[in-house]
């Protein structure tokens, strides 16, 4: 089955679900290449959205750039991470809408109390 999702990425869901989890993201979305059957191995990176929870005992600054640093050593190339605040030019809003999807959805067992 091709579902357009980037089969390095398909193969790390695990993986990727992990680091997600012990960084506090409950929700990880794939946009652009990665995400249209569009990924080129030699030249493309992987686009994310992600929103993390608080966490009044580490800063949003180091659990973002932690993660960001995470996914790249595991999926072995660069990684672009935005975080879930609106994409405010509606020019690329509308290219990220047109192909992202869920990756990781945090289950509502593991949602903190």
């Amino acid at each position: 089955m091709n579902d357009g999702l980037a089969p390095g990425l398909r193969s790390q869901h695990g993986a990727v679900a992990a680091l997600c989890e012990t960084y506090g993201v409950s929700r990880l979305e794939v946009f652009g290449s990665a995400a249209d059957g569009g990924f080129d191995p030699a030249r493309s990176d992987f686009d994310f959205i992600a929103r993390f929870e608080p966490d009044a005992s580490q800063s949003l600054a180091r659990r973002y750039v932690a993660f960001c640093e995470a996914l790249e050593q595991l999926l072995g190339r660069r990684v672009d991470v935005m975080t879930d605040r609106p994409i405010e030019n509606p020019y690329f809003r509308r290219a990220v809408d047109a192909s992202r999807r869920d990756f990781y959805v945090r289950p509502a067992a593991q949602a903190p109390a």
